[in-house]
């Protein structure tokens, strides 16, 4: 099972994975069905869930029913228990819109939601997130998860960010991260693919974030909280939920 996912992760274009998702779920979610490990998006229970990754695969991690991972169960419970992200009205916008949120999020009566993207089928607006065609101070709130890793400027991509957000707005920006890593590494000369997906992570990421990703945020104006959310839960909660313990959200308030 698991080359079989690698191949389909290396092999097939990201924008045919999403519409091929669509038809596979629904048997994944029947086999899979027990009561071990609970996807708190669909709310369902599995026996077990899905390996998932380019270079070294996680076993466990790929909920059958939403096909969500651990970063966005862990940010689905946050907004749920820590936000009023499900109750007030809000301006949102979606960047890479992932397939576990984007129906759920268009369906929620108290959203004017927009989703945007260069190349994924599920955007409104095809934007670049260095050039965006949003007016200054446009967004209650802005979801950008797993985005910036593959943005070469990834300061002008901030800044957007920044221009778009209203003041008192609340912006989450997820990325692969390694809080061991003091210093963000990057390296333009590496261009093999597969090398690349060994140093990076995936093929078409550009650097590894460290510790410093905050600064960089906060570099462009965002106050921004480093929250362990995962402290919250127990170990057997943390396992249930099949959470990536230590895993930081970012959240970035525009004060001004």
């Amino acid at each position: 099972m698991k080359s079989i996912f690698k191949f389909f992760l290396n092999k097939i274009p990201r924008q045919t994975l999403i519409r091929l998702s669509y038809i596979l779920k629904p048997g994944l979610a029947l086999f899979y069905r027990g009561k071990k490990y609970h996807d708190p998006i669909d709310g369902k229970s599995y026996r077990s869930f899905l390996p998932y990754g380019y270079e070294t695969q996680r076993k466990n991690v790929l909920a059958p029913g939403t096909l969500s991972l651990e970063r966005h169960r862990l940010l689905w419970l946050y907004l749920k228990n820590e936000t009023t992200f499900f109750t007030a009205p809000l301006k949102v916008l979606h960047f890479a819109p992932e397939q576990a949120f984007y129906k759920r999020f268009r369906n929620l009566k108290n959203l004017d939601y927009t989703t945007t993207d260069l190349n994924s089928p599920l955007a409104d607006v095809k934007a670049d997130i260095c050039d965006l065609p949003f007016e200054n101070n446009s967004f209650d709130f802005i979801l950008c998860n797993h985005v910036l890793e593959h943005i070469p400027d990834d300061q002008k991509a901030m800044q957007e960010l920044y221009r778009i957000l209203k003041p008192g707005g609340i912006g989450i920006f997820q990325i692969p991260q390694e809080i061991s890593r003091a210093i963000t590494f990057e390296d333009n000369t590496i261009t093999d693919p597969k090398e690349r997906t060994k140093i990076f992570g995936q093929y078409d990421h550009v650097r590894v974030y460290g510790r410093d990703y905050f600064d960089k945020l906060r570099a462009v104006g965002f106050v921004v909280e480093e929250a362990d959310y995962t402290k919250n839960f127990s170990e057997r909660e943390n396992d249930f939920y099949r959470l990536a313990k230590g895993e930081i959200i970012p959240v970035c308030r525009k004060i001004k």
